[in-house]
C-alpha cells in the first residue's frame, strides 16, 4: 500500500463496522416484580427537572436532618450534593434495618476451601461487630472524624465490617485491592497520609493460604522512606485465635484485632452525624502515567446514588440473595457489595477465592447452595468461565432473575453465552457502563422498562444525559459515528475531587470541554469520561473502550474491542487481545493474541480462520498483522489481560516488571514465540 492509498477519517471518528444486535425482552414475570417499571421515570428525570429529581434517590435513605440545597455549584465542578443534610452511612446500612429485620442475613461469607462452613452474618450480628470495631478504631487506634485509614485486605466479612466501622466514626477509608503489591499500598498510604494500616494475616487464593501480613511490613517501610509514618498496624486473623502468617508481629506497632476486640465487648458507638458533603472514602485509580488518583466520594450523594442504582437497575429487593463477584477493593465492590445492597437490607454474598477453584463449577455450586437470584460479574470472569467450563452451569439447580455485567464492554458472543448458559434463558441482563469516578452506573437499560441488546450498554440511566463529542469538541448527533462520550449534567454519585489535587481533577475530567472555566453553572462543566463510544439509532450507547484503545490503521481509527469481538465469533477462541504495532506506511497494525479453549490444539488453520473472521466481520482494513495462538494471556491478579505487556512484546520494547502478574511465567513463553 502506498501513502496515497491511505484513507483519512476525521481524528474523532473511530471506524465502527459491527451490526446492531437484536433486542432481547424481559419476561412478564420479571416486569411484574420489578422495582421500576414506570416509563414516565425518564420524563420525570429530564434535564428540565434537574437537579431536583435526585431527591427521589435521597428519599431512599434515613437522614438526621434534611438538606438545605439539593446541589451547590458554587465551587464547580467540585459539587456538594444535598448540602447541609446530616446522615451516617453505617446507620443507613445497619441500624435502620434492625427494627424489622435484625435476624435477616446481611452477609453470606463463603470461604474458598469447600470444607469450611459458610458464615451467615445477620444484621444484628453485623451491628454488634461494627460497633465493637468502631470502638477499637476510636480508642485503640485513636482515629477520629476526618482521619484517613488505609485498608489492605482480601475478600472477607471483616472488610465490610471495618469499612462500616470507619463510616460510623466519620473516618475516611481507603481500601486497597488485596492482590495489589506492598508498593501500591504504600503509594496510597503516602497520598492519603494514613497513620493506621489495617490488614489480614493470610487468605486463600487458588487453594493456597497466602501470607498477606508480609505486604504490610513492606508497605510501612516504603511509606516511611517517602515521609509517611504508620504507627499502628491492625491485623485481622483469618482463623481467630491462630496467627497464620510467617511474618512476625512488630511490638508496639502491630495489634491483633481479634484479641483486642475482647476489650470492647458490648460497647456501642453512636454514629457520627456527618454532613452530606463530608467525604466517605477514597478510591484510588491507577493512572496510566503518574501517581494513582485518589477519587474522593462524598457521603450523602454517593450513598443515595448507589442505593437507587441497586434498587432500580439491579432490581434488588430485601428478600433477594445477591452476589456481586467483584472484589471489594474496587469501586464495584464498594458500591454494589457493601453500600448499595446493605442500604436496601439485602443479603450480600462475599466469596473469598477464585471463581474457578477448585473447578469451573464452583460459582454455580455457591449459587445453588445459597439460592442466589441476582448475579453480578465482569466480562473477564464470564470469559474465563466460558473458556474452562462452558457446560458447567447446566449441571446445577440455581435460577437467576437478573444478571449484571460490569467493568468493560462485553462482546456479543460472550453476552449470548452468558444469557443462555449462565442465565438459562430466564435472567435479564444489564450491561452497565460506569467508572471509579462516577460512583454508580451511567448507562444501562432499566431492566423492567427497556429491552436488552447484546454488546450495548443501553441509554443513560434515569437522570444521566450522555452525548458524544468529536476531537474538536463538536457534538456528534449522527448515529453510528464514534467519539468521546461525555455527560451533560452532574449526578450525586460523581466523585467530589481528586484527593489533594483539585487542579488535576479539573484538568483530567473537565478542562478540555469546559465552556467557561470561571462559570458556576453546571451546564458549562460537562464530564469527559475518557471512553470512546457510539450511539445507535435507538439511543443506546455502545462503549468501545478507553479513547487510548484505538488503533489508527491507514487513517481508519479501529476500536480494539471490535477486533477482539470479531475473533470471538470463532468457536475455538476463548480470549482475545489486540495491541497496536508500529508500521512505516499504515501507522499502526493490529497484532491479535488468542487463547484457545481447553483441549483445542493451536494450528495454522485456526489462526487463518480467526484472521478471516476479523476481515469478514469488519473488513480487510482490520486484518491482523499476525494471529498469535498463546498458551494463556498475561493477567493481573484480578483477571484483567495485560495488553501493555503484549504490546511491548509485539513492539520489541521492555515489558517492565511482570512479577506481580498472576502468571508471570507465560510472558517469557510468549516473548520467545513472538520475537525468536
Amino acid at each position: 500500500m502506498s501513502k496515497k492509498d491511505v484513507v483519512e477519517t476525521t481524528e474523532a471518528q473511530i471506524a465502527v463496522h459491527w451490526k446492531e444486535e437484536d433486542y432481547y425482552y424481559p419476561s412478564s414475570k420479571f416486569v411484574g416484580q420489578a422495582n421500576l417499571s414506570d416509563p414516565d421515570i425518564f420524563e420525570r428525570f429530564s434535564l428540565d427537572n434537574f437537579p431536583d429529581y435526585y431527591t427521589e434517590f435521597a428519599e431512599l435513605l434515613t437522614w438526621y436532618k434534611y438538606w438545605d440545597e439539593v446541589l451547590d455549584t458554587s465551587d464547580a465542578p467540585c459539587y456538594k450534593w444535598f448540602k447541609g443534610g446530616l446522615i451516617n452511612a453505617s446507620y443507613n446500612c445497619i441500624d435502620r434495618h434492625l427494627k424489622d429485620n435484625k435476624n435477616k442475613t446481611a452477609i453470606h461469607f463463603v470461604p474458598e476451601p469447600e470444607s469450611e462452613k459458610v458464615e451467615h452474618i445477620t444484621y444484628q450480628e453485623l451491628y454488634v461487630r461494627v460497633n465493637e470495631m468502631a470502638a477499637l478504631l476510636r480508642d485503640t487506634a485513636k482515629l477520629k472524624r476526618g482521619d484517613r485509614v488505609t485498608i489492605h485486605m482480601p475478600m472477607s466479612a471483616e472488610l465490610p465490617i471495618t469499612m462500616l466501622a470507619c463510616a460510623r466514626l466519620g473516618v475516611i477509608h481507603s481500601v486497597v485491592f488485596g492482590g495489589f503489591s506492598a508498593s501500591a499500598s504504600a503509594d496510597r498510604i503516602v497520598d492519603s497520609q494514613s497513620r493506621v494500616l489495617i490488614v489480614t494475616d493470610a487468605y486463600y487464593r487458588s487453594g493456597t493460604l497466602l501470607d498477606h501480613k508480609i505486604n504490610a511490613d513492606e508497605a510501612v517501610k516504603i511509606a516511611k522512606d517517602q515521609g509517611q509514618t504508620v504507627d499502628t498496624v491492625l491485623v485481622w486473623q483469618r482463623y481467630p485465635e491462630k496467627y497464620s502468617s510467617d511474618t512476625p508481629l512488630v511490638e508496639g506497632r502491630d495489634i491483633v484485632v481479634n484479641q483486642e476486640l475482647s476489650k470492647y465487648y458490648g460497647v456501642r458507638v453512636e454514629p457520627e452525624k456527618m454532613l452530606s458533603e463530608d467525604p466517605l472514602f477514597l478510591m484510588y485509580t491507577s493512572g496510566t502515567t503518574g501517581k494513582p488518583k485518589g477519587c474522593q466520594h462524598g457521603t450523602g450523594g454517593y450513598l443515595a446514588y448507589v442505593t437507587a442504582m441497586s434498587k432500580y437497575i439491579q432490581d434488588i429487593h430485601p428478600e433477594d440473595v445477591y452476589w456481586c463477584m467483584a472484589d471489594i477493593g474496587w469501586i464495584t465492590g464498594h458500591s454494589f457489595i457493601v453500600y448499595g445492597p446493605l442500604a436496601l437490607c439485602a443479603s450480600s454474598v462475599i466469596y473469598e477465592g477464585v471463581p474457578t477453584y477448585p473447578d469451573a463449577g464452583r460459582s454455580w455450586r455457591i449459587a445453588q447452595e445459597l439460592d442466589v437470584n441476582i448475579f453480578h460479574t465482569a466480562p473477564t470472569a464470564i470469559r474465563a468461565l466460558r473458556k474452562i467450563g462452558p457446560d458447567e452451569p447446566a449441571k446445577y439447580n440455581y435460577h437467576f432473575k437478573h444478571m449484571t455485567t460490569v467493568g468493560e464492554p462485553i462482546e456479543p458472543e460472550v453476552w449470548k453465552w452468558y444469557e443462555s448458559a449462565v442465565g438459562k434463558g430466564e435472567a435479564i441482563i444489564v450491561d452497565t457502563w460506569w467508572q471509579t469516578e462516577t460512583g454508580g452506573f451511567l448507562c444501562s437499560t432499566v431492566p423492567g422498562i427497556k429491552p436488552m441488546k447484546p454488546g450495548s450498554a443501553g441509554p443513560g440511566v434515569p437522570g444521566i444525559h450522555p452525548f458524544i463529542l468529536d476531537d474538536e469538541g463538536k457534538e456528534i448527533t449522527e448515529a453510528g459515528i464514534a467519539g468521546n462520550i461525555c455527560i451533560r449534567n452532574p449526578w450525586p454519585g460523581q466523585f467530589q475531587t481528586i484527593w489533594g489535587d483539585r487542579d488535576r481533577f479539573v484538568k483530567t475530567y473537565f478542562a478540555d470541554i469546559c465552556r467557561n472555566p470561571d462559570s458556576k453553572d453546571w451546564q458549562d462543566w460537562p464530564y469527559l469520561a475518557g471512553d470512546a463510544a457510539m450511539m445507535a439509532e435507538d439511543g443506546y450507547f455502545r462503549i468501545l473502550g478507553r479513547i487510548d484503545d484505538v488503533i489508527n490503521v491507514s487513517g481508519h481509527r479501529l476500536g480494539t474491542k471490535e477486533i477482539e469481538s470479531a475473533s470471538l465469533v470463532v468457536q475455538e477462541v476463548a480470549e482475545a487481545a489486540v495491541v497496536p504495532v508500529a508500521h512505516d506506511i499504515k501507522g499502526k497494525e493490529p497484532d491479535l493474541y488468542i487463547a484457545l479453549r481447553p483441549g483445542v490444539e493451536p494450528t495454522e488453520e485456526i489462526a487463518r480462520k480467526i484472521s478471516d473472521a476479523v476481515c469478514d466481520q469488519i473488513g480487510k482494513i482490520a486484518k491482523p498483522r499476525k494471529v498469535w495462538l498463546v498458551p494463556d494471556m498475561p493477567k493481573t491478579r484480578s483477571g484483567k489481560i495485560m495488553r501493555r505487556v503484549l504490546g511491548a512484546i509485539s513492539n520489541k520494547t521492555d515489558v517492565g516488571n511482570v512479577m506481580t502478574l498472576a502468571n508471570p511465567e507465560v510472558v517469557e513463553e510468549i516473548r520467545v514465540m513472538v520475537q525468536d
